[in-house]
């Protein structure tokens, strides 16, 4: 072959380079199939992540972003098929936008919002940690003791109440009476089938 016939893409087996590295620009499967993918692999892992997943997941430890890659990276097939087309690529885009939406303005029903938005946790009463709900809720004493001193308390024997609240942050409130609310997320929680 020679070096013309070669640049102009074609190669010594037969097929073209352009064949090779072209964009495959249309789906190979239905549009309608694609975003139905897309919406039941959200609704099960929206579901996965409430059962046995974190309440609050604005803290990623290493592990959590290493568990969200690789499970990003398994539900991909899932979710795109046998298609790997632009446009399939921008229909499932779509379909997560859209059903994000529809699942952010549901949540303003209070019955659909009790689904995914467990009740506050009493963790704390009169000073001594509630050991049962504690472990349910996956909330350690350093991290009570830590959220204590964050309020400007010396002693767990001066707490009245802590209350791990739905957002994840621990509600202080002193025996003495003035409530003080900490901005610190509790990065652990397991919360089963609430």
């Amino acid at each position: 072959m020679d070096r013309a016939a070669w640049t102009r893409g074609v190669d010594p087996h037969g097929s073209t380079l352009e064949a090779a590295y072209s964009i495959q620009l249309l789906p190979s499967i239905p549009a309608w199939e694609l975003a139905l993918r897309g919406v039941i692999i959200y609704a099960a892992l929206l579901v996965a992540l409430r059962l046995f997943g974190k309440r609050e997941v604005g803290q990623f430890t290493l592990y959590d972003l290493v568990f969200i890659l690789l499970v990003a990276n398994a539900l991909q097939p899932a979710i795109t098929g046998p298609d790997t087309s632009l446009v399939g690529g921008l229909i499932l885009i779509v379909a997560l936008v859209l059903t994000n939406y529809v699942v952010g303005r549901l949540d303003r029903l209070p019955r659909f919002h009790n689904l995914f938005t467990p009740a506050p946790a009493v963790i704390v009463k009169d000073g001594k940690c509630l050991t049962d709900v504690m472990r349910r809720e996956g909330v350690d004493r350093e991290e009570i003791e830590m959220a204590v001193r964050e309020h400007g308390i010396e002693d767990l024997s001066e707490v009245k109440l802590g209350v791990l609240e739905p957002d994840g942050t621990i509600s202080i409130v002193p025996a003495t009476g003035i409530v003080h609310r900490s901005k610190r997320r509790v990065r652990y929680h397991h919360r089963a089938g609430n």
